[in-house]
């Protein structure tokens, strides 16, 4: 190779390796010295900054199998938690971040790569015992059993997410019947579903549609002084909007294929310890063991 093609080739060698140095360097399962998860402060029962939420066993878990330190970059979930958790870069530019892993997302979430799922759950409709709906067992049901036995139920509304279709097929969505919920206070400590389940204890309100891990959580919580009934709402086939049942799985970043099949591994080699832990929670799970 002459000089003039030797300089050709280590300039095409320069511009490839200056290239790359653009791109983050995806982080590899060997390469781990702590589990470093993002997670809101103040998300009981997924995670809370005393580390009681499931998230926070399951992450606890994760650590002693890995053999290494356990580390939380808190922030509340909601709009910008993964902007400011797991891709952020700390410092900027620097490739490096913040925090390496999500404990709890959709299976469809869209903003990070997720695991194989490793729960599936769905919302559930409550009410408290003693309350004129214990007849009540099938959720699609609702309206004509109220109608017949409780006619004026207040019924809590939050102002996102599928309980809003479910209560409008119901015919839940009028003055005379609805309760409204703010679904993201401006207080990041305030947690709707909680408020909810209060509010029923309370008999503010008859009932509600909740995210099942939040409901179970609570009625066991309030076990020994009110009795909850929680029934799964199934979704609906015919209609593609109803879907109440939802596969969580773990979230990475894109392009860090190792870690992502790490985190796989350790869903699968823990999975009976994993549903302990939920179960312990009251999640309500409707997968097969």
């Amino acid at each position: 190779m002459n000089n003039k093609h030797s300089r050709r080739f280590l300039r095409k060698i320069l511009f490839l390796v200056l290239a790359l140095s653009a791109f983050n360097i995806p982080i590899a399962a060997e390469e781990v010295a702590k589990l470093k998860v993002c997670a809101d402060p103040f998300m009981l029962p997924f995670s809370n900054n005393e580390e009681q939420g499931y998230e926070n066993k399951i992450a606890e878990l994760f650590a002693e199998k890995m053999g290494v330190e356990l580390e939380y970059v808190w922030f509340p979930q909601r709009i910008g938690f993964i902007r400011n958790t797991l891709k952020k870069e700390e410092p900027a530019g620097s490739g490096k971040y913040a925090c390496d892993l999500v404990i709890t997302v959709p299976s469809s979430f869209e903003l990070a790569a997720t695991t194989k799922p490793y729960y599936t759950t769905s919302y559930v409709l409550v009410y408290k015992k003693g309350r004129g709906l214990d007849g009540l067992t099938d959720p699609q049901k609702f309206s004509e059993y109220t109608n017949e036995h409780k006619p004026h139920i207040k019924f809590g509304v939050t102002d996102r997410g599928p309980a809003q279709l479910w209560a409008f097929y119901q015919g839940m969505m009028s003055s005379d019947h609805m309760i409204p919920y703010q679904g993201q206070p401006g207080d990041a400590k305030t947690h709707p579903g909680k408020r909810m389940m209060d509010d029923i204890v309370s008999e503010k309100i008859d009932a509600a549609v909740i995210w099942g891990p939040t409901a179970g959580y609570y009625a066991k919580q309030y076990k020994g002084d009110s009795e909850f009934v929680l029934l799964p709402l199934p979704d609906d086939k015919r209609n593609r909007e109803m879907k109440y049942t939802y596969s969580m799985s773990m979230a990475v970043r894109y392009g860090e294929k190792e870690w992502k099949e790490k985190i796989n591994q350790l869903i699968d080699e823990n999975r009976k310890e994993i549903r302990q832990i939920l179960e312990d929670f009251g999640v309500p799970l409707t997968d097969s063991k």
